[in-house]
């Protein structure tokens, strides 16, 4: 582990009100937990992990603070502040936080007030974000969100009131029955709320969720990948139109907005994930945690890691990892990560546009996750614009050190252009 790199704690909570249509996640509602598991038990259990995992990387000399805490589920307002703040306060007591860390929570936005997001900024939160998905009520209905429409942008607003400057809206789109209108007044919706921070994920049926046995059965129609690629165009022009910047295929922010956390996910970084499920990364291993509630509580309570299953990642899996990660994201990949049998594929893809080429220098960071604009005087390695790739078939010269992304045309492929990649470097291996 890199002492210089970031390092993340993840907090998973798994506890919802009720389970969503389309959602797949770790949770569990009261009726499946019956009295086995509550919230005060659960951070029981959640403190014990947290030394746990502390004194195990002190051991191996891995112990550092965490420069980012995000607390996901499930719907950790259900916590309330005051478990949130317990919670928040175990991360500290155990990993220890660094200096001017980001602390992000998610939020349903039914479980939260003004006082409620006043405690979290009290307790040393600075980032909140808030599932919306989308303003029209039918819309909501068809994804089985119990919050009203215009709740979200509500408490977007309070939680700004209350002291917070980077507050988050999630939204959902390709959702049967959406119209473009509907995506048009849920994106004015956000805009109009004052956020810094958005991100849109197109609906996937996954298998085993409510939603998936109504397509099956006929009595919602799939999502269609040409809608879907239209309704992203559409969110893209108008986020960018009101100032936002995509910096992740499936996120947009204003000028010093983005969120941190994530980007040690996208980055290949190092992060450990507490709670039910929650997977981690440290020093080359991913993990994860064995996800019933009931059974995590146990492990914790004989004094063990409550880790499910260990995976080392062969060098191969680590850059097809940083590769699929790293050109989701506008900044893209060093050029080094590319071998020079598949530069050919690279520069067929800046000829189409879907790909750019452009030396460091047209990119730079003043600070964690702010990106520069590229300077016009780039020309055809302009990253705003596509550029060629030096000459076909090489690697760009080692002084230019370029970078290569995905253009704004090309993030609608970018898993196509991945795949591309990988398979040029395995035919000539």
């Amino acid at each position: 582990m890199n002492q210089d790199d970031p390092f993340g704690v993840y907090v998973h909570v798994p506890f919802c009100a009720t389970r969503c249509g389309y959602c797949d996640f770790n949770t569990y509602t009261p009726g499946e937990l019956g009295s086995s598991a509550s919230p005060e038990s659960y951070l029981d259990a959640l403190e014990r992990e947290l030394d746990l995992a502390a004194q195990s990387l002190a051991q191996r000399g891995l112990a550092r603070p965490a420069h980012t805490v995000f607390v996901g589920g499930g719907t950790p307002s259900l916590l309330g502040a005051r478990g949130l703040t317990r919670l928040l306060a175990a991360v500290r007591d155990s990993f220890g936080i660094a200096r001017g860390a980001e602390i992000t929570t998610e939020s349903n936005p039914e479980s939260t007030s003004p006082e409620f997001f006043a405690g979290l900024l009290d307790a040393g939160f600075t980032r909140v974000s808030l599932g919306m998905q989308s303003a029209a009520p039918h819309v909501l209905a068809i994804l089985e969100r119990r919050h009203t429409p215009g709740r979200a942008v509500q408490a977007a607003r309070e939680a700004l009131a209350a002291g917070f400057e980077h507050v988050n809206l999630d939204m959902i789109y390709g959702t049967p029955t959406e119209t473009d209108a509907d995506v048009q007044a849920t994106l004015e919706a956000i805009v109009g709320a004052g956020v810094d921070h958005v991100s849109a994920y197109s609906l996937i049926v996954e298998e085993g969720t409510r939603m998936a046995r109504k397509v099956r059965r006929g009595e919602l129609p799939a999502p269609q990948d040409d809608v879907l690629a239209a309704r992203y165009e559409m969110i893209d022009a108008y986020l960018a139109a009101a100032g936002m910047e995509w910096y992740e295929v499936s996120n947009w922010a204003r000028p010093g907005g983005q969120c941190r956390h994530n980007e040690i996910y996208w980055r290949d970084g190092q992060w450990w994930g507490a709670g039910p499920g929650a997977h981690s990364h440290i020093a080359g291993e991913r993990f994860y945690h064995v996800k019933h509630p009931a059974t995590y509580a146990r492990a914790v309570a004989e004094g063990r890691l409550p880790i499910k299953e260990r995976e080392r990642l062969s060098a191969q899996e680590r850059h097809t990892e940083r590769l699929m990660l790293g050109l989701r994201m506008r900044r893209g990949v060093p050029a080094e990560w590319i071998a020079p049998q598949a530069w050919p594929v690279v520069e067929d893809y800046c000829q189409r546009g879907l790909l750019r080429c452009f030396p460091e220098k047209c990119f730079r960071e003043k600070a964690e996750g702010e990106e520069l604009a590229a300077p016009e005087a780039f020309g055809e390695d302009n990253p705003r614009e596509g550029g060629s790739c030096a000459q076909k078939g090489q690697r760009p010269p080692a002084e230019a050190a370029q970078r290569v992304a995905v253009t704004d045309a090309g993030r609608l492929f970018a898993d196509g252009i991945v795949a591309d990649l990988l398979v040029a470097e395995e035919r000539a291996r």
